[in-house]
């Protein structure tokens, strides 16, 4: 039985990094644009923090919301 790692996931994923970009919405626009070239649709940013030559960004990749169907509760992996 082959387990889909994507289908496992609660509510969703966070990517942290740091990239180097000369301002704070550059930083942003490059996390939310690296998260939808993976494929997902529903990104946002939780958390950055300029930082020297960049920021530090977290990027929020969301797989369910609330009152979604859950693909991992009902045996199923997920859906794109």
């Amino acid at each position: 039985m082959s387990v889909e790692p994507l289908g496992q996931i609660m509510d969703a994923l966070d990517v942290e990094t740091f990239f180097v970009c000369s301002s704070e919405e550059e930083g942003r626009m490059f996390m939310l644009a690296l998260l939808k070239q993976w494929g997902f649709k529903d990104v946002d940013i939780v958390f950055a923090q300029q930082d020297g030559p960049g920021m530090r960004v977290r990027g929020r990749a969301y797989v369910y919301r609330p009152a979604d169907k859950y693909q991992w509760l009902l045996g199923k992996g997920w859906q794109t």
